[in-house]
């Protein structure tokens, strides 16, 4: 297979990323506004990178950036104000291009949210409430696009540890 068309995906490993509904996030319906479940989704993954070692803050001083090409948000069911919630994260796939993430936010218990521990998991638990995913290309500082494994070699490499070839 050559490198170009090398597509990686993610053995089924989802990251747990605890919070809880803030007041301000709600609407007059009392619910979470739509949008506030895709900045939820930007913290799920910058906390699952930053868990794998490679925090954006350093990906951004090696000159990359990994700006959103493509949304994609299911509404299941509405979190409310003082909810605890989980956003569940997974690298779904990447190439030395781009990079895919799914997401899902879950209502959890209440004791859950007392601990606040990040954590690796198989599958999610509690109420799904939202799902997604979201699609990312890699640039460099003049936002042209950039080959992760030319431009730093170090950090595809440790996305590939963590990863099984797609075959």
């Amino acid at each position: 297979m050559k490198a170009t068309n090398e597509v990686i995906t993610m053995q089924k490993m989802w990251h747990k990323h605890l919070l809880r509904v803030h007041y301000k996030a709600t609407d007059q319906m009392g619910v979470v506004h739509h949008a506030n479940y895709i900045s939820w989704f930007e913290m799920g993954r910058t906390e699952m990178m930053r868990h794998l070692g490679i925090a954006y803050r350093d990906m951004e001083a090696l000159g990359l950036l990994l700006p959103v090409l493509d949304v994609k948000v299911k509404y299941h069911k509405p979190a409310h104000y003082d909810d605890c919630v989980a956003v569940y994260t997974t690298l779904t796939e990447f190439s030395p291009i781009r990079l895919t993430f799914n997401y899902e936010i879950r209502r959890v218990s209440e004791g859950e949210c007392q601990h606040h521990e990040n954590e690796q998991l198989t599958e999610p638990d509690g109420e799904l409430l939202t799902s997604g995913q979201t699609v990312h290309m890699w640039l460099n500082n003049k936002w042209k696009p950039a080959r992760l494994n030319k431009v730093a070699p170090e950090v595809y490499d440790e996305l590939k540890k963590i990863v099984a070839i797609k075959k």
